[in-house]
């Protein structure tokens, strides 16, 4: 699994012109899943997102209470090293990814963390302001 975290001031994601997700100064995800990721390891990459110490003064979402905004990315798979057209082979197929973003995000919420997200093979608008700017790709 991957995950790109973001500082954000304020972030949000829009689907068929619903909001359904929003926060405020916190942390923007976006999530990737392959074929050989396991529910443990979504709660594994949960907690270390959760405890990432990349706010300001070196605290983290746990410690500060800060919600998260979870929006599955199956293009952060994508591999252009060949040509200029990416391949998603890396990426895992819907019916596997799906359950472990789900998996990632009861993760946080058994952990106390207020989680917003998208919705899961929508066309989604994401509008975000990153703060710092601080962005960290994890990947298990």
């Amino acid at each position: 699994m991957r995950a790109l975290v973001q500082t954000v001031g304020r972030a949000s994601v829009t689907v068929d012109d619903e909001v359904t997700g929003k926060i405020e100064d916190g942390l923007l995800v976006l999530i990737g899943v392959t074929h050989d990721d396991t529910p443990a390891k979504a709660a594994e990459l949960a907690r270390k997102t959760y405890e990432l110490r990349i706010l300001d003064d070196e605290a983290s979402a746990a410690d500060l209470g800060a919600p998260l905004l979870v929006v599955s990315q199956f293009t952060l798979y994508g591999d252009a090293r060949k040509g200029r057209r990416p391949t998603w082979n890396a990426a895992a197929p819907a019916e596997v990814a799906e359950p472990l973003v789900t998996a990632y995000v009861e993760a946080l919420r058994s952990r106390g963390a207020t989680v917003e997200t998208g919705r899961f093979r929508a066309h989604m608008l994401v509008e975000s302001v990153n703060v710092g700017p601080r962005t960290i790709l994890l990947e298990l």
